[in-house]
C-alpha cells in the first residue's frame, strides 16, 4: 500500500492534525515512513506537549532521526510564540541596521538565531525553515515584506549566511527560501499562483544572487512562482527546467531541496499529482503541511522512496548541524536587547 523500501524514507514531509497523534496517524506514519514532519500553530500549546508530540512522531517512523521542521523565522512567521517562547524580531530590522554597524549587526543576528536554535533543539526540532533570502521590490505583494533583510542582494547574502551559522552552531539545519526568489511575486502563493515577468539577466543579478552566494548551504525550499523568462507555464516547484537550469545550474545549489507546501493554492490538480510533479521536477522532498489525514493516506499510497542522490543530500544536510556547549544564552539576550535600544 505505501512506499515500502525499509532502507529509504518516503520523499515527503507530513504535517499532523492536532496537539497529539491519533492512532490512525501513528499507523499511517509507521507504514509510510516519511522523511520527516512539520509542525504549525495548531500543533503547539506548551513545551511539554510539543516535546511529547515530537517524541511520538520520531517513534512512529522506521528510520533514525527523521527531519522535524518548523517555520521559526521571527516576526510574523513564528510558530513558537509567547508566553512560552520569546518574541523574536523579523529579519528586516537587522538589514536596516547593517549599514550603520555591520559588525554588531552580524554578531547579534548570529546570537538571535543561536537562541532560536536553543529553543528548537530543546523540543526536538532539527530543521528551521529560515532564512528568507528573497528581495522585495516596490509594487510586489507584501507576503514577503519585513520577512526579508533588504533589497540589496549583497546584504541579504551576508546576513543570510549569518543566520545559517547561528542555527547550525545550535544543532539546527537551516533552509534558505524561496529559491530562486519570491520577492518580486505579484500575489500570495498561499492563495494563487504568482507570476514574475522580469528579464532573466535582471533576475541573475538580483533575485538569484543571494541564493548563488549561499549555494553551499545544506537545504533550500522552492518558490511556487512562475518566471516567464524561464518557463511561462509552470512554477519553479514543478518546473524541471527551472530546477535543472537555475536552481541546480545557474544558482549552483546541490543541497537538499524541499518543495514549498503542495497544499498552497498556487499549485493545481489532485494532491498526488502535485507530489509527483514536484518530485519529477527535481525536488528531493515534497512538503504536505495541512495534516489532512485522508489526503496523507492517498499520498502515502503512491509517494516514492527517496533516491540515492536525495539520500546523499539528506545525509549531508544532517551532518552540518553541531551543538557548541559554551553558549551563554543570557549574555546573548542582553547583547541583542542593547543592540535594539541604540
Amino acid at each position: 500500500m505505501y512506499a515500502d523500501n525499509p532502507t529509504s524514507p518516503a520523499a515527503v514531509v507530513f504535517g499532523c492534525a492536532g496537539l497529539k497523534l491519533t492512532a490512525d496517524e501513528k499507523s499511517l506514519f509507521s507504514d509510510c515512513n516519511p522523511a520527516g514532519f512539520i509542525l504549525f500553530a495548531r500543533n503547539i500549546a506548551n513545551p511539554d506537549q510539543v516535546r511529547h508530540l515530537i517524541d511520538d512522531l520520531r517513534q512512529s517512523v522506521g528510520h533514525n532521526n527523521p527531519l522535524v521542521l518548523v517555520d521559526q523565522e521571527g516576526g510574523r512567521v513564528q510558530r513558537l510564540t509567547e508566553p512560552h517562547w520569546p518574541k523574536y524580531p523579523s529579519m528586516k530590522p537587522f538589514g536596516d541596521r547593517f549599514a550603520a554597524d555591520p559588525t554588531e549587526t552580524m554578531i547579534c543576528l548570529l546570537l538571535n538565531y543561536r537562541l532560536i536554535a536553543n529553543d528548537l533543539v530543546a523540543l526536538g526540532f532539527n530543521v528551521d525553515c529560515a532564512p528568507v533570502l528573497d528581495l522585495p521590490v516596490p509594487g510586489s505583494h507584501d507576503i514577503i515584506g519585513d520577512r526579508a533583510f533588504s533589497a540589496d542582494p549583497e546584504i541579504v547574502a551576508k546576513l543570510g549566511r549569518t543566520v545559517c551559522e547561528g542555527l547550525q552552531s545550535g544543532g539546527v539545519i537551516p533552509v534558505i527560501k524561496h529559491v530562486p526568489g519570491h520577492g518580486r511575486a505579484n500575489a500570495d502563493s498561499h492563495l494563487e499562483l504568482p507570476h514574475v515577468d522580469t528579464k532573466l539577466e535582471v533576475l541573475i543579478e538580483t533575485d538569484f544572487a543571494p541564493f548563488k552566494a549561499l549555494n553551499n548551504t545544506p537545504a533550500a525550499m522552492t518558490a511556487h512562482v512562475v518566471y516567464s523568462a524561464l518557463d511561462d507555464k509552470a512554477p519553479c516547484s514543478t518546473s524541471e527546467l527551472v530546477i535543472r537550469d537555475v536552481v541546480r545550474g545557474q544558482v549552483g545549489f546541490d543541497g537538499l531541496l524541499f518543495s514549498d507546501d503542495i497544499c498552497m493554492k498556487a499549485l493545481s490538480g489532485p494532491l498526488v499529482v502535485r507530489i509527483s510533479s514536484v518530485l519529477q521536477a527535481g525536488c528531493d522532498i515534497a512538503l504536505h503541511c495541512d495534516g489532512n489525514f485522508e489526503a496523507m493516506v492517498e499520498i502515502a499510497a503512491s509517494c516514492p522512496p527517496m533516491g540515492d542522490k536525495s539520500l546523499d543530500r539528506l545525509r549531508r544536510a544532517k551532518s552540518v548541524a553541531s551543538d557548541s556547549q559554551d553558549f551563554d544564552a543570557e549574555a546573548a539576550k542582553r547583547r541583542i536587547s542593547a543592540f535594539f535600544k541604540i
